[in-house]
């Protein structure tokens, strides 16, 4: 089934194909720039450190529902082993297998394709079995430091949790902004809190998978008016689902990554950072949420920390 006609006039409007370059892998990352970071630095007051991963375990958020995307599987390979001799210094270590995706996440650019291309119309070929991504693999993103600002739409509407039929809309971002006395500006990493995440903390991860509030497939649009240069969220889907549009799946991810070549996330934990921004009356803080340099990877984890 082909892509619908409502698909390409939004992908024809967020479209930066180009606009840093033809050789550009990084997308809107290009809009954080050193003064960007300068400002965002001068955000932190009170140096509260928020953290905003789920811990990697064997019993995450995973469900089986995307094949091969394991929650972590954490062995040990030595305890206590003297390595020198008897009476020397002792060592222990350990490995893990996981989907680079199973848990808070960074999405590559070249997570996903559509009509044969990624994002700045590289051809969806490039990512091969041995090589995974040779063009836009997440270690392109050196860093990662920005301000962050939270849009707390749960929290703007009165509840601890959308509905799992909730599509956040631009409206919905907007007014979350003027609940939280904040405005996004170019180079800002948006997180926006559905509440999704407290069906996994207390215990219900297929809760937790779906239904699923997430960002509804006009919200591309808002953020590339607004240059934001990446959004994550507080669930697994990042959209809305099931979808909003009937047999249309990752809308969304295809705007995001491919058209517009904006960083998107999953499964942050924003709760505390909820609590902690309506505490401090703040909704902007200093992000650092570099992720891991896995060559070729199309995701990887990464432990964000806000600072306010």
């Amino acid at each position: 089934m082909s892509l619908p006609k409502e698909f390409h006039e939004i992908a024809e409007r967020v479209n930066n194909w180009g606009r840093w370059g033809a050789d550009d892998e990084i997308g809107t990352l290009n809009l954080i720039t050193d003064e960007v970071v300068r400002e965002a630095a001068a955000t932190v007051r009170a140096g509260r450190r928020v953290p905003l991963a789920l811990p990697l375990r064997q019993d995450g958020v995973q469900t089986g529902m995307i094949p091969g995307r394991v929650n972590p599987l954490h062995t040990m390979v030595q305890i206590n082993q003297e390595l020198f001799g008897p009476g020397t210094v002792a060592t222990s270590d350990d490995a893990v297998t996981m989907g680079l995706q199973a848990a808070t996440h960074w999405d590559a650019l070249t997570h996903v394709s559509h009509s044969g291309r990624i994002w700045n119309g590289r051809p969806a070929d490039s990512i091969t079995a041995h090589e995974g991504a040779r063009f836009s693999g997440i270690e392109t993103v050196r860093t990662l430091v920005s301000r962050g600002v939270l849009l707390d739409v749960a929290r703007a509407k009165g509840v601890e949790r959308l509905p799992g039929d909730h599509a956040v809309t631009p409206e919905d971002l907007a007014e979350a902004e003027e609940f939280g006395g904040v405005r996004v500006g170019p180079g800002d990493i948006v997180l926006v809190r559905t509440g999704q995440v407290r069906a996994y903390l207390l215990g219900d991860r297929h809760a937790y998978a779906h239904p699923s509030p997430g960002l509804s497939v006009r919200t591309p649009e808002w953020f590339h008016a607004r240059d934001t240069a990446a959004v994550a969220n507080d669930t697994l889907t990042f959209e809305i689902f099931p979808p909003e549009i009937e047999n249309l799946w990752l809308p969304v991810h295809a705007l995001d990554l491919v058209e517009m070549g904006m960083l998107q996330g999953q499964n942050w934990n924003l709760e505390e950072l909820s609590t902690a921004c309506a505490e401090e009356r703040r909704y902007a803080f200093l992000l650092s949420a570099t992720p891991e340099p896995f060559v070729g990877g199309t995701g990887t984890p990464v432990a964000p920390v806000a600072v306010l």
